[in-house]
């Protein structure tokens, strides 16, 4: 940037806007299952969808301030600016814009409480918790290599399951097992993020799974997150418990290998478009899997 952005510019850049289509995934695939079984509710659903992008929104925040007052952003930190680290807030601001983005979350899930109980503040209440804990606290979760399965439980189970439940005050069976596609998916957006942020991890002492097992093991693990989520799908379907129709999420199928390829032969920035790629076939993967079920 040639001068100093604005104040909406700066924010802007700290809520990381690309992320989001990761956060809305695991609410479409609920709503998806909850309109398939005639639960959809309009106002639950959107307000789930908005704690989930609050939620996402929140932890980018935190993870831009948290990593920075940790060491971990530098001048050689090869993914999006990060607010903090580039000097454009100083992490009082940061701090106070994170309580903003969760009292605006927890308005919302007082709404949820009101209609299902307080099940839904719990799972709010451990997500916001989650959120901060993943890069700050006394025991960050992302710098002991648990940020795979933070991520798999909040934007995977939680999210879709949570968001059929705030609709229809029970979860199906069908709706526990497509938390698990969209959670893998999910998770392998974080595989490719720790996977071009090896090198400066593990100099700023971040024990990422990527840093514990290697290079290839990061791909390996991603290759596995997309092929386990990609064949739940065709396995529910022989079971009976979802229609023929529903085999149409794997349209987002080309997308996703795509995005693979990168993976397999891009290192260091490049891998920014792997991360776009990814949380575009979580979203297209949800989408069409609607759509599928409309058929």
């Amino acid at each position: 940037m040639s001068e100093k952005p604005n104040l909406f510019q700066i924010w802007w850049l700290a809520i990381r806007p690309r992320t989001l289509p990761a956060a809305a995934s695991g609410v479409v695939m609920g709503c998806a299952l909850a309109w398939h079984d005639g639960v959809f509710q309009w106002l639950p659903a959107l307000a789930a969808l908005l704690i989930a992008l609050l939620l996402q929104i929140g932890s980018n925040v935190a993870n831009d301030v948290f990593d920075f007052e940790r060491g971990a952003d530098t001048a050689e930190r090869m993914g999006p600016l990060r607010v903090t680290q580039a000097g454009l807030l100083t992490p009082a601001q940061v701090k106070r814009g994170l309580i903003v983005i969760f009292v605006f979350a927890a308005m919302l899930g007082l709404y949820l409480a009101a209609l299902r109980g307080w099940t839904v503040i719990w799972i709010g209440v451990a997500a916001m918790i989650s959120a901060v804990a993943y890069t700050g606290g006394p025991f960050p979760l992302g710098y002991h290599g648990l940020g795979d399965i933070f991520v798999f439980v909040f934007f995977g189970i939680a999210a879709v399951a949570g968001t059929y439940f705030v609709q229809a005050s029970f979860v199906s069976d069908v709706a526990w097992w497509m938390s698990v596609p969209i959670g893998l998916i999910v998770t392998a957006i974080l595989v490719v993020n720790n996977l071009r942020d090896l090198e400066s991890d593990r100099k700023a002492g971040k024990h990422t799974l990527a840093v514990r097992f290697g290079e290839n093991g990061a791909k390996a693990e991603y290759i596995l997150c997309l092929g386990i989520a990609y064949l739940v799908v065709p396995l529910l379907i022989l079971l009976k418990m979802m229609p023929l129709g529903a085999m149409l999420c794997w349209l987002s199928l080309p997308i996703a290998i795509r995005t693979l390829r990168v993976v397999f032969t891009q290192t260091g920035r490049p891998l920014n478009a792997a991360l776009a790629g990814t949380g575009q076939t979580a979203l297209l993967f949800s989408l069409f899997f609607w759509i599928g079920l409309l058929l």
